[in-house]
C-alpha cells in the first residue's frame, strides 16, 4: 500500500522539520522511501501499523530483524514436522513387519 502525496516539485522548496536532541538527518532518498510503508498485514490477521513519518534506515533494520526470527522460527517447524514425519515412517515400518 502506498502512501498518496507526490514528491514537492522543483518549483516547491520547503525547509525540513528540526531535528530532535540526537536526530541524525535524512539524505533525501531515505525521506523519499519513507513514504512506502503504511502497514503490515499478517497471514493470522494481526496488523502492524508502520507510521510512515520517519521510516528510517533503523526501522527497516527492526523490520528485518523480525522477518529473521521469523525464518528461524519457521526452520524449527520444518524440522519438527520433518521429524515427526520420520517417526510415523519408522512406526509404519515396524507395524508392515508383525
Amino acid at each position: 500500500e502506498k502512501r498518496l502525496g507526490g514528491h514537492p516539485s522543483s518549483e516547491e522548496t520547503t525547509d525540513p522539520p528540526p531535528l530532535e536532541e540526537g536526530e541524525i538527518p535524512q539524505r533525501q532518498e531515505e525521506q523519499e522511501e519513507e513514504e512506502d510503508v503504511v502497514e503490515l498485514v499478517t497471514t493470522t490477521g494481526d496488523r502492524d501499523v508502520v507510521d510512515p513519518d520517519p521510516f528510517t534506515s533503523e526501522s527497516a533494520q527492526i523490520l528485518i530483524g523480525e522477518i529473521m526470527g521469523c525464518n528461524v522460527a519457521l526452520e524449527n517447524i520444518k524440522k519438527n514436522i520433518n521429524d515427526v514425519i520420520q517417526k510415523n515412517n519408522n512406526i509404519i515400518d515396524v507395524l508392515g513387519r508383525v
